[in-house]
């Protein structure tokens, strides 16, 4: 199955939207805000540096199957950014098919090509046992950290 990965452009925003909301759904079971979820997705796909997005394209129907995006943090122990997957999902047709697997190797490829990034990161669903296994399998190890946070959702 040939997919292509590519930057995504303000024309993927459809896509990416519909994405964003099934994967809420399915790991969290929460159901987004439409409206915010497109005002968040468009305002990224303006500011690449704010949240850049990756899109997989099935090459026979030329239609958007798969999505991840990265966000940086600056890590001054080590001196570099590392990138953090955010936003990943693939269309249900297509799991088990490579996509993810595209997708992490594209981004991987670009981080590793630039001498300022020293890693790649991502925080997983602790029940979603099938991406646990998919990111261990591509080489990633657990980093020992678990995620605390406090949100002001709805707070603009």
């Amino acid at each position: 199955m040939p997919i292509l990965v590519r930057d995504a452009r303000a024309d993927d925003l459809a896509p990416i939207v519909a994405f964003n909301a099934l994967l809420a759904l399915e790991t969290e079971h929460k159901t987004l805000d439409p409206e915010v979820l497109a005002k968040g997705v468009a305002r990224a796909l303006a500011d690449p540096e704010r949240l850049r997005y990756w899109v997989a394209i099935d090459d026979e129907s030329d239609r958007v199957v798969g999505q991840v995006a990265t966000s940086r943090e600056w890590s001054d122990w080590r001196d570099g950014w590392i990138w953090w997957f955010q936003s990943v999902f693939v269309d249900a047709d297509f799991r088990g098919r490579g996509v993810f697997r595209r997708l992490h190797a594209h981004v991987r490829d670009l981080a590793r090509a630039d001498p300022e990034v020293i890693g790649l990161r991502l925080y997983v669903e602790v029940s979603n046992h099938t991406a646990r296994n998919t990111y261990l399998a591509l080489g990633m190890q657990p980093g020992g950290y678990d995620v605390l946070e406090e949100l002001w959702i709805g707070r603009r």
